[in-house]
């Protein structure tokens, strides 16, 4: 996976229209990837999933089109585009597409973040 330079500014265009759902599959393409975050653009076809785990980094969801039901520990969010979901380090969670969806996942290595001095709160 190649590396995002983070004194470089990028930006990409038409990343839903260049990552398709496609039948009965989930896919991702990672579009940032340095030492403080990642992001992850996914598509996912109805009825696809991804089972309950954990991230090391804290973790912003945002739904980009389609319908997820999105389970955080014991509770389920009926997503729909625009909602955010903010994960803490470590919290379980997973996902069930009940439309064909994208997702957009912005991973914070959050000792990263504090290394560099930047502060926790804006």
């Amino acid at each position: 996976m190649a590396t995002t330079d983070l004194a470089t500014s990028l930006g990409y265009s038409d990343l839903l229209g260049s990552i398709p759902v496609t039948p009965s599959s989930t896919t991702s393409r990672v579009v940032v990837n340095n030492s403080a975050l990642r992001v992850v653009v996914f598509a996912f076809d109805e009825g696809e999933l991804l089972t309950e785990h954990a991230s090391p980094r804290a973790v912003v969801v945002q739904l980009l089109d389609g319908a997820i039901r999105f389970t955080v520990g014991d509770t389920e969010h009926h997503m729909v585009p625009g909602d955010v979901i903010y994960l803490a380090p470590g919290e379980r969670h997973a996902l069930v597409a009940d439309a064909p969806s994208h997702l957009s996942l912005v991973m914070v290595d959050v000792a990263a973040t504090a290394a560099s001095g930047a502060s926790p709160t804006a």
